[in-house]
């Protein structure tokens, strides 16, 4: 589907994109964007810091909280950008635990670091080191295959949830009158999308579906092409030099920052994402679809959607470790999860089968 890389170009790193979905190629990206992020205390860290680190300038920094972390009962390492049907479910899977809780667990919801994380036993939040492995692992296609070639997958991968495409976040009232995806191509829209580099999957997700939804439109307003879409937005030429923004570190916690405090007009989100934004600050946000409507998404033609997967880790796991992390899969492939996903704006994959049916 896509393909990312670093180029350096006179000196600087630009991100080069590459992007086909059933269309032409997109064009390469000759550009960077503006990070917006607050102007913070760059406080120093105890000790030199380790990969991966999620410490985000926006939001989960944690200079005032020194711990290290060796001994848990169950560690989940995620991808964060279904975070809110995570949270619904969580209870569900401490409740199998009556006659003796479960207590030393943690999950994190980020962008895909489980590789490094199992590679280097070791994740930094701030001032917090957490050195347990994770024995369960929610991630993209890519990254699961990534973890069966260096031997750290066990067992079979199943896939999970699908997302239903993307929406345009747009600050409440929609003072821009932003009504397509075209409108994202003018001078005085600010665009922000996640970290190019730090979070190379969701940027190419939602480049790739700009490009292919503009390359399946066969009424495109003016003199607009997808190239004409990629170039203003990305590649400068707009005119306006903040016009490409993105966030710091982790997006769906910048682009929304970015759309409501920084210097974002609009930003592409996962639809699930973007009822959750409206949801928790109805005072700060408007959505706009990209296909069907907010309650019943039809995502447009070229929309690039993604199955995310599950899988076991390997590990000399203690029995109690081991039940943990059978009951977390049992969950996660249960009704009740998918009856989660569907309040949330998510649903299961084509062909999905619950655990024991």
């Amino acid at each position: 589907m896509s393909k990312s890389l670093l180029r350096s170009v006179f000196g600087a790193t630009i991100f080069v994109v590459s992007v086909t979905a059933g269309f032409a190629q997109m064009p390469v990206l000759q550009s960077n964007p503006v990070i917006d992020t607050p102007e913070l205390l760059e406080w120093p860290y105890d000790r030199e810091g380790v990969t991966p680190n999620l410490s985000d300038p926006s939001s989960n920094t944690l200079h005032d909280f020194h711990a290290q972390i060796s001994s848990c009962e169950l560690v989940l390492s995620t991808e964060g950008n279904y975070y809110p049907a995570l949270k619904d479910m969580w209870p569900l899977f401490l409740d199998k635990f009556q006659d003796q809780p479960l207590r030393n667990w943690f999950y994190t919801t980020s962008p895909p670091v489980a590789l490094q994380q199992l590679r280097n036993r070791n994740l930094q939040i701030g001032n917090l080191y957490a050195k347990c492995r994770p024995q369960v692992v929610v991630a993209t296609e890519k990254v699961i295959r990534k973890l069966q070639e260096e031997g750290f997958a066990e067992g079979e991968a199943y896939s999970l949830y699908q997302d239903q495409g993307c929406v345009i976040l747009v600050k409440r009232g929609n003072p821009k009158g932003i009504r397509s995806f075209w409108d994202l191509a003018r001078a005085d829209v600010r665009y922000v999308s996640p970290n190019p580099q730090l979070e190379p999957g969701a940027f190419e997700n939602y480049a790739g579906t700009l490009y292919g939804i503009a390359s399946n439109d066969t009424n495109p307003p003016g003199d607009m092409t997808p190239t004409r879409l990629i170039d203003r937005i990305f590649n400068g030429a707009s005119g306006n030099p903040l016009k490409w923004l993105a966030g710091p570190r982790i997006h769906h916690r910048d682009v929304p920052w970015s759309v409501a405090c920084g210097k974002g007009d609009a930003g592409l989100i996962f639809h699930h994402l973007g009822l959750y934004a409206k949801e928790t600050f109805p005072e700060r946000f408007d959505i706009i679809p990209l296909g069907g409507t907010v309650s019943d998404p039809k995502p447009l033609k070229g929309t690039i959607v993604q199955t995310r997967l599950l899988t076991r880790i390997k590990g000399d796991w203690t029995s109690r470790q081991l039940e943990a992390r059978e009951k977390l899969v049992e969950t996660f492939l249960s009704e009740d999860f998918t009856r989660i996903l569907q309040k949330r704006g998510m649903k299961r994959p084509p062909g999905f089968v619950p655990l024991g049916d």
